[in-house]
């Protein structure tokens, strides 16, 4: 048997070290995973009331159209309920986003590094994938938009940007858009915008109100910490979701994960309180690293990324025998950073302890 030409060059995607299998591995009876920027404080116990309350319906289909969180979401943003759309995760609005609009020799338009499952669904439709690198760590707009032509259907934005952590704001995304073809749909991935304190992050509502050619993408996994319920959304003008919808699967995302969303999404108190130990996490690792003398891009999600100023798949390696699980892909190219997520402030101190004794560890140079 033979599988599409288009897909035998792509990478399996490899997710973090599992905690358990890193404790077997190296006889570890603690270990910290700090490498899928998951939300260190859980979920909102109200999820975890509307999942029990709902033990019961396992033998039960899900709300085919999610109407009710469909309905919750419609009203949070005050947006029509058919600018809404859900998937398991937002990556799998990102799936079937390119299954909708891209088509073999579309192209399609992202940085570098960035979210890799942009450019892996699109390559799957046999679209050519435009890569511009990042400038100073975010996503380089002007050079992104010279790269626009008849041929492009999909802009992707990763705002904050995963790996790097860093923002584009609300006058740059605008100045953006007002100059992007109207054939052209660009896509505002934010999956971290609940962590944001800037005050100057894109009004992304706003955007999808005056440029109709933009969808907004979200997720339960981050900020509300339903990562394993697999649950996202995306908001965009009606006929982009219409589009989107008619390659939805059937039955796309679970009934505990609309149960669970529906109450998280109400426990706003959580929210805050997740934000606010977050944003306090990043001032003590920015002032970490800046005693330990390693530069870091500026954190607008709930993770950083920092130069070690060596190789960082060593201080991984050095990282991981002590417990701690954090992240360096060298798909990023970025051969001495490290991507860390920001965890509780017991978990950060022993990072940056563990951090000093790898740097100690591994020697200068790459």
């Amino acid at each position: 048997m033979q599988p599409k030409k288009n897909i035998v060059h792509l990478p399996v995607y490899k997710p973090g070290k599992p905690m358990e299998e890193v404790k077997r591995e190296l006889g570890l009876t603690e270990v910290i995973k700090l490498a899928s920027n998951e939300n260190p404080f859980g979920c909102s116990p109200k999820a975890k009331e509307a999942i029990i309350a709902n033990i019961d319906q396992v033998s039960i289909y899900p709300d085919g159209g999610a109407v009710d969180l469909t309905a919750a979401v419609a009203k949070k943003f005050q947006v029509e309920t058919n600018q809404v759309i859900f998937g398991a995760g937002s990556d799998e609005i990102i799936l079937m986003l390119a299954r909708a609009f891209l088509v073999p020799g579309d192209e399609t338009i992202m940085a570098f590094p960035t979210f890799p499952q942009y450019k892996h669904n699109a390559e799957i439709e046999g679209a050519v994938c435009i890569e511009v690198p990042l400038k100073e760590g975010s996503h380089d707009l002007p050079a992104m938009l010279a790269q626009i032509n008849d041929r492009t259907k999909i802009v992707w934005l990763c705002n904050p940007n995963n790996p790097t952590g860093t923002m584009n704001d609300h006058q740059e995304v605008v100045n953006f858009l007002n100059a992007v073809p109207a054939h052209v749909l660009v896509v505002l991935d934010e999956a971290y915008a609940e962590y944001n304190v800037s005050g100057e992050y894109p009004d992304s509502i706003a955007l999808i109100k005056q440029f109709k050619n933009t969808i907004m993408l979200r997720t339960f996994s981050k900020i509300y910490g339903l990562a394993s319920l697999r649950i996202g959304y995306g908001i965009g003008h009606p006929e982009v979701v219409r589009s989107v919808n008619q390659v939805r699967e059937p039955f796309n995302t679970t009934g505990f994960a609309q149960k669970a969303a529906l109450a998280a999404i109400h426990d706003e108190q959580f929210i805050e309180d997740c934000r606010n130990a977050n944003a306090q996490g990043i001032v003590y690792l920015s002032e970490k690293f800046t005693e330990l003398k390693l530069p870091f891009y500026p954190a607008h999600g709930n993770f950083m990324m920092v130069d070690v100023q060596r190789s960082g798949a060593l201080v991984f390696d050095a990282l991981l025998r002590k417990g701690l699980i954090i992240r360096h892909d060298p798909s990023w190219q970025l051969p001495t950073m490290i991507r860390v997520t920001v965890g509780s402030q017991e978990q950060n101190e022993k990072f940056i302890n563990a951090l000093q004794e790898a740097l100690h560890e591994v020697a200068v140079g790459v």
